[in-house]
């Protein structure tokens, strides 16, 4: 797809592809397994993850008595997509509406990610509110309001510094008297090292939840690919305080190292829902870890 070819190319050109250079050598001789793994550890797929990617491949490899470079290669491609392929939990599509909380630190995409959830679900004809929790931003409630109007779909808001719960529990009953088939929640960026404010999303998600006429609210995660690895500790500190459901990884079309995917999968063990490969509404893809592995080592 073209899509993921341009939000991975960066990472392609770069770690990923000497991957692919090291693996178009005549025979696998034992010092190229080495350099595998240092390459992935220069991917930002991290340590302990690069470690046992090259460790399964290299099994494999020795247990199938395989020495054609070219099944090397698609053993490797076989085990990344074991590590991306994170099972996801199973959502009552049939229940409206569908609830999604977006949350992220600052900076990290979130609002323009939002933007981009609500347009795909308009552009198939859904119903969908976005509930403007973002209190404490200046303009946060404009920027969602512009982004309402580019794609169609109504903004609850209330005035700047006011209560985040307030402003979803209008929008969960704006949601009940309109039929609509998607609330989806804009939080404060917040710093994941914030008690108060982290405390504050499970005191969203309960005012969602006291609406049983709705889906158990999904919660987003907006992480930026460019902060790399430290956008781990961040998304740690997240899952403690907050069940997360889905990841979604925006602005891959921003770094070299787009080996974050597996360290995230690996080490944090939920789903990357989307990919973000640019700033236009439609620059958002599914993430489907067979085509991204295909891409990035293509």
């Amino acid at each position: 797809m073209l899509g993921i070819e341009k939000g991975i190319l960066k990472s392609r050109q770069s770690w990923f592809g000497k991957v692919s250079r090291l693996l178009e050598r005549e025979r696998i001789e034992e010092g190229v397994w080495d350099e595998l793994e240092e390459l992935l550890i220069s991917a930002d797929v991290g340590m302990e993850t690069a470690i046992g990617l090259v460790e399964s491949t290299r099994r494999r490899v020795s247990r199938e008595k395989i020495a054609d470079v070219l099944q090397v290669r698609a053993v490797l491609k076989e085990e990344m997509i074991k590590v991306l392929d994170v099972p996801r939990k199973e959502v009552d599509v049939n229940t409206r509406p569908q609830v999604v909380l977006v949350t992220g630190v600052n900076g990290s995409g979130k609002t323009t990610s939002v933007a981009k959830l609500a347009y795909e679900a308009t552009s198939q004809g859904k119903r969908v509110i976005l509930a403007a929790a973002d209190t404490f931003r200046a303009a946060a409630s404009e920027q969602l309001k512009y982004w309402g109007e580019q794609v169609g779909a109504e903004v609850i808001a209330h005035r700047p510094g006011g209560d985040p719960g307030a402003v979803v529990f209008d929008a969960m009953e704006a949601a009940r008297s309109r039929k609509a088939d998607m609330v989806i929640v804009d939080t404060a960026g917040r710093l994941h090292t914030k008690f108060n404010l982290m405390e504050e999303l499970k005191k969203i998600k309960g005012v969602i939840s006291r609406f049983d006429f709705a889906a158990p609210p999904g919660v987003v995660l907006v992480m930026d690919a460019t902060t790399g690895q430290n956008g781990l500790a961040q998304a740690r500190q997240f899952a403690r305080t907050i069940d997360v459901t889905n990841i979604l990884l925006a602005k891959l079309d921003g770094t070299a190292k787009g080996g974050i995917v597996f360290a995230i999968c690996a080490e944090l063990k939920i789903p990357i829902a989307y990919i973000g490969v640019g700033e236009g509404l439609q620059d958002m893809l599914p993430f489907v870890p067979e085509a991204f592995v295909e891409a990035i080592l293509a």
